[in-house]
C-alpha cells in the first residue's frame, strides 16, 4: 500500500545513533541458515495462484484457509490460532485476521508481534504481500519449537489495503479489550519486500516511528530499529538504508502507542496494485535474504534461549509452566502437542504426587491452583498417551 517520496527519502538518511551492541549468535544462525529458498519460492507461487485477495471474495478466504493449513503443518495447533473477524465500510462481506500465538517461557503475557497482510488490490499481490507472508510463515515455521523468553504472536492482517481495517480492528477489539491491556514489546511489520526482478537488490529499508501523534514511543522505536539493523548485518547479506514508518498495519499499533519498527524493500516495485503483480516481476533471492533477516531479528526480540538450543534440550512442543516461581496459581501452556486431553500431576521431592487435574478439550492456556501446597521445589508433570514432559516448578 505504501509509497514514498523524495522529501522523506531525504530525510530518512539522517541515521540515528545508539549504544546497544549486539553479538553474533552460533545457534540463531543456525536457525537462519535453515531457512528454504524453495519454501519461499512455494510460497510465492501458490499465493499468486489463489487470485485477488479482496473482500467478500472467495480468494481471500482461500488464501485465509491457505494460512491456517500452513500453519498447522508446520506444527502449530488449533489451540495456538484465534481468528479475529470484522466488517468494515457498510459491507457485509466477512474479513479475518489470523493470530497464531506461540507462548514464551519467561515473559508469556509479554508479547512480539511479527505481521504484514495478506489481502492484496487489483491483482494478486505477490510482492505487495505475499513477499511479507512467506517471510513471516518461514519465521514462524522455524521458530515452532525454540523456546523464547517473549511471547511471538504471528498475525496476517485483512483489511490492510482498504485502510487498515484489519489492524485496526485487531487494536481496538483484541489488544485494548484484554484486561488488563495486552502488554507488546514490538509490534514488528513486513510489507512488500520481494524486491525488483533485473535489478541488484541488496538493501533493506527498515523502518522506525517518526509520528507526532503521538511521539511518546519515538526513541525507543528508534533503538529497536537500530537493533533491527544490526540483525540484518549479522543474520543475512542484505545492506540496510534507514527510513520512517508510514501507512502499513504498524500505523494501527502506532497511534495505540506501542513500540513498532518494520521492513521495506528499497528498490520499489512498479507493479504494486496492479493486474502484474507477479512472481516475475519479483527477485525471490531477495525475499530468501529479508526472510533470513526476518527470522535473525524474530530470535533476537524474543529472546530465544541460545543455552538451550546449543543444548539441543528443550520439548519440541514449547510447553511451559508459568508463573515459575509461582505462589498462587499456575498455569500450563500446552505449546504444539498435538491434544486436547491431558493429565497434570505435580510430586514433591520425595516423587510424591500432591496433586493431580485432568484437562479434557483443554485451551492453550489452562490454570490451576497452587495456594494449597508448601514452599519448595516440586515437578510438574503433563501427560498425554506416549508423550510425557517434566518440568521444575518451584513454590514461593
Amino acid at each position: 500500500m505504501k509509497s514514498k517520496n523524495i522529501l522523506f527519502l531525504i530525510f530518512s538518511l539522517l541515521a540515528l545513533t545508539s549504544s546497544y551492541s549486539q553479538s553474533f549468535i552460533q545457534v540463531y544462525a543456525n536457525v537462519v541458515n535453515q531457512c528454504s529458498q524453495t519454501n519461499i519460492t512455494a510460497n510465492l507461487t501458490q499465493f499468486e495462484a489463489l487470485g485477488l485477495k479482496r473482500r467478500g471474495t472467495t480468494s481471500l478466504q482461500n488464501t485465509f484457509d491457505w494460512l491456517k493449513n500452513k500453519y498447522l503443518s508446520y506444527g502449530y495447533t488449533a489451540a495456538q490460532m484465534q481468528e479475529d473477524s470484522y466488517t468494515y465500510s457498510g459491507s457485509a462481506a466477512a474479513c479475518k485476521n489470523l493470530i497464531v500465538t506461540k507462548v514464551g517461557t519467561l515473559y508469556p503475557n509479554t508479547f512480539v508481534i511479527v505481521c504484514g497482510h495478506y489481502d492484496s488490490i487489483g491483482g494478486t499481490g505477490t510482492n505487495d504481500n505475499g513477499s511479507g507472508v512467506s517471510s513471516i510463515l518461514e519465521t514462524a515455521r522455524l521458530l515452532q519449537n525454540v523456546p523464547t523468553a517473549y511471547s511471538i504472536k504471528f498475525i496476517n492482517f485483512s483489511g490492510e489495503e482498504d485502510g487498515l481495517f484489519g489492524s485496526q480492528h485487531y487494536v481496538s477489539s483484541v489488544v485494548n479489550a484484554t484486561n488488563p491491556k495486552m502488554n507488546i514489546r514490538l509490534v514488528f511489520n513486513l510489507d512488500e519486500v520481494g524486491g525488483v526482478a533485473g535489478m541488484v537488490n541488496n538493501t533493506i529499508t527498515c523502518e522506525r516511528d517518526t509520528s507526532n501523534n503521538p511521539s511518546t514511543n519515538n526513541a525507543v522505536s528508534a533503538t529497536m530499529t537500530n537493533e533491527l539493523m544490526n540483525c540484518v548485518t549479522l543474520y543475512s547479506p542484505l545492506n540496510t538504508f534507514l527510513s520512517y514508518a508510514y501507512a502499513s498495519d504498524y500505523m494501527s499499533f502506532q497511534s495505540n502507542n506501542e513500540i513498532i519498527t518494520g521492513f521495506f524493500e528499497t528498490n520499489e516495485t512498479t507493479h504494486k496494485h496492479t493486474p502484474t503483480d507477479f512472481l516475475i516481476n519479483m527477485d525471490p533471492l531477495y525475499n530468501y535474504n529479508v526472510a533470513k533477516a526476518t527470522i535473525g531479528a524474530t530470535l533476537h526480540f524474543a529472546q530465544a534461549d541460545a543455552a538451550a538450543m546449543a543444548r539441543d534440550k528443550f520439548d519440541e512442543f514449547g510447553i511451559s509452566f508459568f508463573p515459575n516461581p509461582t505462589k498462587d496459581t499456575l498455569n500450563i501452556n500446552l505449546g504444539s502437542l498435538p491434544v486436547t486431553d491431558y493429565t497434570f500431576s505435580i510430586l514433591n521431592i520425595e516423587g510424591k504426587e500432591v496433586l493431580n487435574v485432568t484437562f479434557n478439550n483443554a485451551k492453550l492456556i489452562e490454570s490451576v491452583s497452587v495456594a494449597t501446597l508448601s514452599k519448595g521445589i516440586y515437578l510438574g508433570v503433563l501427560q498425554s498417551g506416549s508423550n510425557r514432559i517434566n518440568k521444575k516448578i518451584v513454590i514461593e
